[in-house]
C-alpha cells in the first residue's frame, strides 16, 4: 500500500508502527516523504498513492477521489500557524500591501491567514510567495519577504531567527469560533476498504502512545536536524485525542473552516456529508 506523508515528527511518530510492520494484519507500506505543499498537489492529479497526508484546506479539490479518514491527522488547540515579521510591531496594519511567504496556497495555514487578514488587515496583503516551510523564517530574517506564515516546529524556534510574533492564527480562530484548529488530514482512495484502513491508522497511533521510545530513531532520522526536545514538543502538541478520533467537534471545525473559506471564494463549497465515511 502506497502512502505519502511529511518527514515532520508528528507524522513519523503516528505512522512509525505501521511503516515498520508492527500492526497486525496491516499491509506493508511503501512510504513517500514529501512536504505538505507537494502532497496537496499530488492528491489533485492522477497518482498511484493510496493514502496521503494533506492540508484540510485541500479537501474540496480531492473528495471525489479520496475520503477523509477520521484519524491520523493534526487538529487541536494552541497549535495554530503564526505570522512572523522581523520588526517589533503587533499591528496587523503593517501587512497592508506587503509581501508574505506561506507554505502552500492550499494549506489550512493559508486559509486561516486569509480569513484573519480579511478582518484585520486594511486593504489586504500584497504578494503571496509560496516557499517550503523550512525556508520561510530565513526569508523573513533576510528581508526577502515582509512577513511569513509558519507552521509546525517554527512556533518553538522562531525567536532564534530574531523574529517577532505578529499574530497567532490558532488563537484568533479559537476565539472567533470556539472550535479546535484543523491542520493536516489523512485521506485514502474511496475505492479501498476505508474502515479497515482507518483501523490500521488508529492502531498505529495507539502503538505510538503505548511505546513512545520505539519511534525515536525513526522520528529523528527524518526531523531535518531538529533538536530532540523540539521534536518531543512538536509531537505532544500535534498528536492528541483528535489524532485518534476527530469526533463531533473535530468535524464541526473542518466544516466551519471550509464553509467560511467557501464564503470568501477561497475554496469550492463542500457538503458536510462528503467529509464523513459512508
Amino acid at each position: 500500500m502506497k502512502i505519502a506523508y511529511s518527514p515532520c515528527p508528528n507524522d513519523t511518530f503516528v505512522f512509525h508502527a505501521w511503516a515498520h510492520g508492527l500492526i497486525e494484519g496491516a499491509p506493508k507500506l511503501d512510504v513517500t516523504y514529501a512536504d505538505i505543499d507537494i502532497t496537496n498537489n499530488l492528491a489533485t492529479r492522477p497518482n498511484d498513492l493510496d493514502i496521503l497526508k494533506i492540508s484540510y484546506a485541500a479537501l474540496p479539490w480531492v473528495l471525489k477521489e479520496y475520503a477523509l479518514l477520521p484519524c491520523g491527522g493534526a487538529l487541536g488547540r494552541g497549535c495554530g500557524p503564526l505570522v512572523l515579521t522581523a520588526g517589533g510591531s503587533s499591528d496587523p496594519a503593517v501587512l497592508s500591501g506587503k509581501r508574505v511567504a506561506v507554505p502552500s496556497e492550499r494549506s489550512t495555514a493559508y486559509l486561516l491567514f486569509r480569513l484573519w487578514a480579511a478582518q484585520q488587515v486594511p486593504g489586504g496583503v500584497g504578494e503571496i510567495v509560496v516557499l517550503p516551510f523550512h525556508e520561510i523564517m530565513p526569508a523573513v530574517r533576510d528581508g526577502r519577504v515582509d512577513a511569513g506564515l509558519v507552521i509546525h516546529e517554527a512556533r518553538f524556534t522562531y525567536p532564534s531567527y530574531g523574529l517577532t510574533l505578529l499574530a497567532d492564527m490558532g488563537s484568533w480562530w479559537e476565539e472567533d469560533t470556539g472550535l479546535p484548529i484543523p491542520l493536516g488530514a489523512i485521506i485514502a482512495k474511496r475505492s479501498l476498504d476505508l474502515e479497515r484502513i482507518a483501523g490500521w491508522v488508529r492502531a498505529s497511533v495507539e502503538y505510538a502512545w503505548a511505546h513512545p521510545e520505539a519511534s525515536r530513531d525513526y522520528v529523528m532520522r527524518h526531523a531535518q536536524e531538529m533538536d530532540p526536545s523540539v521534536a518531543k514538543s512538536h509531537i505532544e502538541l500535534y498528536v492528541n485525542a483528535y489524532t485518534a478520533n476527530l469526533g463531533e467537534s473535530g468535524y464541526a471545525a473542518v466544516e466551519a473552516l471550509l464553509g467560511r473559506a467557501a464564503a470568501e471564494g477561497l475554496v469550492p463549497p463542500v457538503e458536510a456529508s462528503a467529509l464523513r465515511l459512508r
